[in-house]
């Protein structure tokens, strides 16, 4: 019955966004490319000032600043640095777009003439250089043209728009910040739900979606192994936590090869093993910290449950004490795996066939990386349908060069990465406002 009821609301509103809705969008790309030289300013200035999760202050301003001057009813300060924008236009559905703000605490070395050079102290301490090495600046840019192209079209739609600047993305706590600090008490819950992100290796312009699980479940762990420290000569004499640290890093391959189902992709790596001071000392304790990826939630609680499980036999056949076992951490920062419903995703990207052509619109695998997007829906997911796409942001001839010797391209997160600004936010400004535009149509 349930299939059947969901079946039916996607039929209304195919019939709803028929012939018309596409009509009344035909003019957007050449508003976008008529305010492309003052995006692009926004773009560099966005790019050349990074600021770090929780930090975006200044970002968070600009954004604020663009969508009152489109007329948008700005509340700032909302899940710490966040924005929510709100423009309301008659009866009809609310939807919410969603940008990110946050920048990496990474060192750029792209060479781009409006290169960051901003450095700023993450919560964990130590300064540090800051880019935008995920592109969250071509999103704050393709988001304030949205708002732009969507309040120069009130005749042409009617509904509530939820516009956000979200902060803390990286960290997998921005979402959950704005959702606890009322998002959809104080301000209207969305019925849908949108959102894009820029993609390496993928040409400049094009856009890539997956139907159905798109990006992963992120844990991050610790786990502090306890030993009985001596000297290294006497080992019989101590507990080497080093050795027992080695045998659960081993052991822990197993949970994907031999205890993961193979056509579930998961993963499980040891990013960080630290341990010891000295070449002739038996540290007392070793430290791992681990990334566990997997798409759904009873995969994960299976990797959770046999990651403990390891640990504790490990420790046992290494006959460390009881009151010295060592103790596993699940970190505050998880973040759910985003689910792109397929008939939803269907009914969005379809039409963005249409309008830009089936070379630029294509599925695409999911992938591994964590994105908090997911949140927004998996806090209602009765009545609140979301997608998120991907636009490219790679000059194709880099691409072809690529594969023609085998070298590597800079990905996400890379120092060097470097989108086609232009390309991404006018493909992203014109889906987005597409989309919303076809979500709310006029009656």
């Amino acid at each position: 019955m349930a299939f059947w009821c969901r079946l039916s609301v996607y039929l209304e509103l195919a019939l709803a966004m028929s012939a018309p809705a596409l009509a009344q969008s035909d003019d957007l790309r050449s508003a976008i490319a008529a305010d492309m030289p003052g995006l692009l300013a926004t773009y560099r200035d966005l790019h050349q000032h990074p600021e770090l999760s929780f930090q975006e202050v200044r970002s968070a301003k600009i954004m604020a600043d663009a969508a009152r001057a489109a007329g948008f009813t700005v509340t700032e300060k909302v899940g710490r640095t966040g924005i929510v924008a709100v423009l309301k236009n008659g009866p009809g559905p609310t939807v919410l777009i969603r940008a990110d703000m946050d920048a990496l605490p990474v060192i750029e070395q792209t060479g781009l003439p409006f290169a960051s050079k901003a450095r700023a102290t993450p919560p964990a301490g130590g300064e540090t250089g800051i880019m935008h090495a995920c592109g969250h600046d071509t999103h704050m840019t393709a988001w304030i043209a949205t708002a732009r192209l969507m309040a120069a079209r009130k005749a042409e739609w009617s509904g509530t728009l939820v516009m956000i600047g979200q902060p803390a993305e990286e960290t997998g706590e921005g979402a959950k910040a704005m959702l606890d600090d009322g998002l959809y008490t104080r301000f209207p819950k969305p019925d849908y739900a949108l959102a894009f992100h820029d993609m390496a290796a993928v040409p400049a312009g094009k856009i890539t979606y997956a139907s159905g699980p798109a990006m992963a479940n992120v844990d991050s762990i610790d786990i502090e192994v306890k030993g009985v420290g001596g000297h290294g000569a006497a080992p019989h004499t101590t507990k080497d936590p080093i050795v027992l640290a080695s045998a659960i890093v081993m052991r822990l391959q197993t949970l994907v090869s031999r205890e993961n189902n193979p056509v579930e992709p998961a993963v499980v790596t040891v990013g960080s093993f630290h341990a010891g001071s000295r070449y002739n000392i038996i540290s007392d304790s070793a430290h791992l910290q681990l990334t566990v990826r997997s798409f759904t939630d009873e995969q994960r609680a299976r990797l959770q449950e046999g990651i403990k499980r390891i640990v504790a036999g490990e420790a046992m056949a290494s006959g460390v004490p009881a009151d010295r076992m060592p103790v596993v951490s699940f970190g505050e920062g998880f973040t759910p795996s985003l689910i792109n419903e397929p008939g939803f995703t269907a009914q969005m990207m379809e039409p963005l066939k249409a309008r830009f052509g089936a070379d630029r619109v294509a599925t695409s695998p999911p992938i591994m990386p964590g994105e908090d997007f997911s949140r927004y829906r998996r806090a209602d997911p009765a009545s609140i349908q979301s997608v998120l796409f991907w636009v490219g942001g790679e000059d194709p001839a880099k691409i072809a060069e690529a594969e023609r010797t085998g070298a590597t391209l800079p990905s996400l997160h890379s120092p060097f990465w470097a989108p086609d600004a232009e390309k991404v936010i006018g493909t992203a400004a014109e889906a987005l406002t597409a989309s919303a535009m076809r979500l709310m149509p006029k009656p």
